[in-house]
């Protein structure tokens, strides 16, 4: 099954967090950090969303970060996505 966004909204899957710090620490499940930087899936077309002209500024496979609690989580096929507006992707990881 494959999902497509509609307008503005785009389809991500966050990247797993770090598991051990620089130093070599190994962090516990409950002390690691929700991760914010996430893979672009799927992208919706744009178009015109509350009176305004939205051109999609993402593609797929772009890793960015995003707001920190935005989006809709879904699990499909035992795979977590994350349905976000493109207003709430923060930056593109370059």
């Amino acid at each position: 099954m494959k999902i497509k966004p509609l307008a503005d909204r785009v389809v991500v899957k966050m990247v797993e967090a770090e598991e051990t710090t620089k130093s070599g620490i190994i962090l516990t499940a409950s002390a690691q950090e929700k991760p914010q930087v996430a893979e672009v899936l799927e992208v919706g077309p744009g178009g015109i969303v509350d009176g305004k002209e939205v051109k999609m500024s993402v593609k797929p496979g772009d890793r960015v970060i995003t707001s920190k609690y935005s989006g809709t989580e879904i699990k499909l096929d035992g795979t977590e996505y994350i349905i976000v507006k493109q207003s709430d992707i923060l930056a593109i990881v370059e």
